[in-house]
C-alpha cells in the first residue's frame, strides 16, 4: 500500500508541476476536468448520481462548465452565472417533479460551489500578478501541513483533536502541521526572492483552513457511510480524497495573496 501511495503521489506532483507551470489553457482545462470528476464523486456519495446520468446531475456539470468559461473570459459575471446555475437546477426540479427530492437539488448546487468554484481558485491564483509563484502556496500549505501534521502526530501526538470524526488526528499534529507549513512558506519565499514573513503567514493561515477542509470531507463520508469518494488515484482514493484540503486552501490563499502581495507589485 505504501509503495502504491508513493507512486501515485509522485505522479500527482508531476502532473501538478506540469499543469501549474504551464498555466493558462492547460491549467484551466485540467481544473475543469478535475472539478467534474470530483463533482461526480460527491454526487454519487450524496445520492444525486444514479446508475445512469440524470437531468439534475447533467445540469450541475453544465453549471460548473459555464462558471469556468465565465471566470476565464469575464470574471465580473461569476456571481450572476452561479445564480443562473441555481435557477437551472430549480427548473430541472420543478419541471420533472416529483422525480427529485429537494435534498438532491441542494446537494447538486453544493457540488458546484464546494468542488468547482473552490478549486477554480487555483487557476485564479495562478492568474494573479506574480501568480506563477503564489499558486504554489496552495499546495505548500495543504499538502505540506498534511505531511508535517502526520509526522509530528506519529512522534508525539497524544491529545485527540476530533476524537469522534478523526481519531488519529492530534492537537500536537495540528500544531506541527501549521508550523511546518509556515516554515515551508518561509523557505519557499527565500528561494524565490519574496518576503519570508509574508509567505510564512499565508501558509500558516492556509494550513489552519486546510485542516477544516480535511475534516469536512471526512464528516461528509461518515454521514454517507463511505470510506473513500472514489478509486481513481491508487492508494489515495478519489479526487476529493486527495484534494479535500486543497479545496478549502485555494480560495484562502487567493484572497490572502490578493490582499497582502499582489497589489504591491
Amino acid at each position: 500500500m505504501f509503495k502504491t501511495r508513493l507512486i501515485s503521489g509522485i505522479v500527482l506532483v508531476a502532473v501538478a508541476l506540469l499543469t501549474v507551470c504551464t498555466g493558462h489553457l492547460v491549467l484551466f482545462m485540467t481544473l475543469l476536468g478535475v472539478s467534474v470528476i470530483g463533482m461526480q464523486e460527491l454526487y454519487k456519495a450524496m445520492k444525486v448520481r444514479e446508475e445512469r446520468f440524470n437531468g439534475l446531475e447533467l445540469a450541475g456539470y453544465a453549471g460548473v462548465t459555464g462558471y469556468y468559461l465565465v471566470i476565464g473570459t469575464a470574471g465580473q459575471y461569476a456571481l450572476m452565472e452561479l445564480i443562473a446555475v441555481l435557477v437551472l437546477l430549480m427548473c430541472v426540479y420543478v419541471f420533472s417533479y416529483p422525480r427529485y427530492r429537494v435534498e438532491q437539488v441542494m446537494a447538486a448546487m453544493f457540488g458546484v460551489i464546494y468542488v468547482g468554484v473552490m478549486l477554480s481558485f487555483i487557476y485564479q491564483t495562478r492568474s494573479l500578478y506574480g501568480g506563477e509563484y503564489h499558486v504554489w502556496l496552495i499546495f505548500l500549505s495543504s499538502w505540506g501541513c498534511d505531511t508535517c501534521a502526520y509526522c509530528v502526530g506519529m512522534l508525539i501526538g497524544k491529545h485527540k483533536m476530533a476524537p469522534v470524526l478523526s481519531p488519529k488526528k492530534s492537537v500536537e499534529g495540528a500544531v506541527g502541521g501549521v508550523a511546518g507549513a509556515a516554515v515551508l512558506g518561509a523557505v519557499y519565499a527565500a528561494a524565490t526572492g519574496s518576503i519570508p514573513m509574508v509567505y510564512a503567514l499565508i501558509c500558516g493561515v492556509g494550513a489552519l483552513i486546510s485542516m477544516v477542509g480535511d475534516l469536512a470531507a471526512s464528516a461528509i463520508k461518515r454521514n454517507q457511510g463511505i470510506k473513500d469518494y472514489g478509486t481513481l488515484i491508487p492508494g489515495h482514493g478519489g479526487i476529493l480524497d486527495r484534494f479535500d484540503s486543497v479545496i478549502f486552501t485555494a480560495p484562502a490563499i487567493y484572497f490572502l495573496c490578493a490582499l497582502l502581495i499582489a497589489q504591491k507589485f
